[in-house]
């Protein structure tokens, strides 16, 4: 049985723009949430066809991301569906140890996303019951040509990490130094005897301060808002393992407590250091608001040795320099956002009932996964790989159960897919 069949649209048009239709999902997104649902159908039998508009699979991690990445949970708790780590790999992989497995778990399900292909709108025809996935694809030759997919089922899997996000702030336009986000961020050999200042002080935040200390520049942090800072390892055990092991056993609040309790022993108080710590819990924090624990890896013994300073929020930048909400102002060579990531989804899906206007699934952390008419979401759980994973189970039976049934007795080319090509 094919997968798709291809219908051109008008022979006159110089550029025609060709139909698709699609025997299964269309999956939008090849970074490791829409790996994990192409595996988990693949083993059921499912067809599905892949869109990415970057060139290669997980662009996250290939293209903007810095050289000196780890994981910093277990690798355990980061593989993907049907397919463990390899045993030689250290408990938490490199960028580039992550990146082999994924180039590996493609090729074992045979997963072959269309790459360069920009997913422009999708929405579902009430008329047809099927969904209309419009794209722009970039040719090897470099020209342009406009797809359109109809299908079943669409799977999001863009995740949660899909824009950069640039805060908009006073005299930054103004400002001649060298401005950067995260994800051009490469390595701090470029930066050396250089006064940079880090906006942000997430994991990113801290992760590049660290890298630039450790290449010989001169790292400013701005921490405006307040951070749960964690030890990576607890007695040595992760601390996220520890944390998941707990859950099991007490509520989240005595849980955040007893992490507390080992990040003061170990690490100490961090706010004399000028971070501030939220009022709720770090893990209660990220299930409420999606923010993530700052799991150390050294920074902070950098900022006790004032390898690292750690400055307050940004009033307006200078020419050369910036001033700060108390008043006070620095010179600086360069700027670097780890301001973070946002969702895309409200860009191209036109649909307003599952994902709310900040491209997040409305339901509650136990549905995330599926909407009407076939729409389904991967990797907005805030759960990181564990929980894409256990959406690309669920999604992938969900799909199987209802194409089984529906579709697999059926020839694809039937008249309802005739009177759905005679109305373009």
């Amino acid at each position: 049985m094919e997968q798709i069949f291809n219908l051109k649209l008008s022979q006159e048009s110089p550029s025609p723009k060709r139909c698709v239709w699609v025997n299964g999902p269309v999956i939008v997104g090849a970074g490791p949430s829409g790996l994990a649902v192409g595996a988990c159908l693949r083993e059921k039998g499912v067809p599905f066809v892949v869109l990415e508009r970057a060139n290669c699979i997980a662009s996250l991690w290939q293209k903007r991301t810095y050289d000196r990445l780890k994981l910093h949970i277990p690798k355990q708790f980061c593989e993907l569906p049907k397919m463990p780590f390899p045993k030689e790999f250290p408990e938490y992989p490199s960028k580039k140890q992550f990146i082999d497995y994924l180039e590996s778990y493609a090729a074992h399900f045979d997963i072959s996303p269309h790459f360069s292909e920009c997913v422009k709108s999708a929405a579902y025809q009430e008329t047809l019951g099927l969904w209309r996935v419009s794209t722009s694809r970039t040719n090897p030759d470099g020209s342009v040509s406009e797809v359109e997919y109809l299908c079943r089922w669409l799977v999001v899997a863009t995740g949660e990490n899909a824009e950069c996000v640039v805060p908009e702030i006073d005299g930054l336009s103004d400002y001649n130094g060298k401005v950067v986000h995260s994800s051009e961020y490469k390595s701090g050999d470029t930066y050396r005897d250089q006064r940079v200042l880090v906006v942000g002080c997430g994991n990113s935040g801290m992760e590049v301060s660290l890298d630039l200390s450790n290449h010989n520049a001169f790292p400013s942090m701005v921490c405006r808002s307040s951070v749960h800072v964690l030890p990576r390892e607890i007695m040595g055990k992760s601390t996220f393992e520890l944390g998941m092991f707990l859950m099991k056993w007490l509520p989240i609040w005595v849980v955040d407590k007893i992490l507390l309790f080992f990040a003061w022993i170990l690490l100490g108080d961090i706010e004399k250091h000028g971070l501030k710590r939220p009022k709720i819990g770090p893990l209660e924090l990220k299930n409420k608001q999606g923010k993530t624990p700052v799991l150390d890896i050294g920074a902070l013994a950098q900022i006790r040795s004032k390898n690292i300073t750690v400055v307050p929020g940004i009033k307006r930048f200078s020419s050369n320099g910036v001033e700060f909400e108390n008043g006070e102002k620095m010179e600086v060579d360069s700027v670097i956002l780890a301001t973070g990531y946002k969702s895309n989804v409200p860009s191209w899906l036109k649909e307003g009932e599952f994902f709310n206007k900040n491209g997040f699934p409305k339901t509650t952390l136990a549905s995330t996964w599926k909407g009407k008419s076939g729409l389904y979401a991967i990797g907005f759980t805030r759960k990181g790989l564990a929980g894409s994973s256990f959406d690309a189970t669920n999604i992938a039976q969900d799909i199987a159960l209802i194409w089984k049934n529906q579709t697999i007795r059926k020839n694809p080319t039937t008249p309802r897919l005739r009177r759905c090509i005679s109305t373009f």
